[in-house]
């Protein structure tokens, strides 16, 4: 990969609206090497006016350490949840040369501040210790989002991320520090990922490497999103083209969904993988006891 292009940052974490866990993001890089063809992303580059593809012109934060101590030092931080990566992943190929995670975590450790880390790469482990040590203080999760259990499939819609078996291998290891793991299976894809052997396939996997919930989300299709996923579709799999059109251009994805909610439901009660993401993170966190429940989260 080309080096990274350095820039320097105001603030480290960024606030966000929505029904998140979470309301502030820290993003350590501006593109991602992972070329998901997916990637909801990839509008950034074009609304902050970088230059270069999302894939390839990856931007660094050089003093984003920083920037975040300022932020947790102050008195009016009140300890709240960070998501690590909701836009861009902090593991991605870069981060192997950058090492910029390590000092963030060292701060998230003197500060006692809880993190949700969202990644797609086995590359975390390097920060193995960092991160049992800050799971033994406060609440940590460790989230991996895995779209198929095929590694063809995963090797087209995802060339530049390792395989989904070395994925659940890393879930598996954290589950020996007290952090909570967590499979993100987002977005599914229709006729690509939403089969029974695919589903069966993730939930199995995941089941085994005992990760504390399961997440699904379908796919939804826009601007930047829309153009390289269907440029994707006519190049590898033409014959969806015009499956695509009726569900996204033509308002069909409604009815789609109820069967598949259906099956999703009927293969999460056969493993017995939870939906309830939210309980532990009250629990840890924010100090509410609420039972927990195998919910659908959908």
């Amino acid at each position: 990969m080309k080096a990274c292009i350095p820039i320097r940052c105001n603030t480290a974490c960024n606030f966000v609206k929505g029904k998140f866990p979470y309301h502030w993001d820290l993003n350590v890089y501006r593109g991602c090497t992972h070329d998901c063809k997916y990637c909801y992303a990839r509008y950034s580059h074009k609304y902050l006016q970088e230059e270069g593809e999302f894939s390839d012109a990856i931007f660094v934060k050089t003093n984003i350490a920083e920037a975040l101590e300022k932020q947790l030092r102050s008195p009016k931080w009140d300890k709240s949840v960070i998501n690590l990566g909701g836009v861009t992943d902090s593991y991605q190929g870069a981060e192997a040369i950058e090492k910029q995670m390590p000092g963030i975590l060292r701060l998230m450790i003197r500060y006692n501040n809880p993190i949700i880390i969202s990644t797609k790469s086995d590359f975390i482990l390097r920060d193995f210790d960092l991160i049992d040590e800050l799971s033994r203080k406060t609440y940590v999760n460790i989230a991996s989002t895995i779209t198929t259990a095929d590694e063809v499939l995963q090797k087209k819609l995802e060339p530049g991320a390792v395989s989904p078996k070395r994925r659940f291998l890393m879930l598996k290891e954290f589950g020996k520090t007290k952090a909570s793991t967590a499979v993100h299976m987002m977005p599914l894809l229709p006729y690509l990922t939403d089969g029974e052997e695919n589903l069966n396939a993730v939930f199995s996997q995941a089941k085994e490497a005992g990760v504390d919930y399961l997440l699904t989300g379908f796919l939804y299709l826009r601007g930047e999103t829309k153009k390289v996923f269907y440029h994707f579709l006519k190049e590898e799999y033409p014959h969806l083209w015009a499956e695509y059109q009726n569900l996204y251009g033509n308002g069909g994805l409604k009815d789609y969904k109820k069967p598949i909610y259906e099956k999703i439901w009927r293969i999460r009660q056969k493993y017995q993988v939870s939906a309830d993401y939210k309980s532990r993170l009250d629990r840890e966190v924010y100090g509410k006891m609420q039972p927990i429940q195998l919910t659908l989260f959908d």
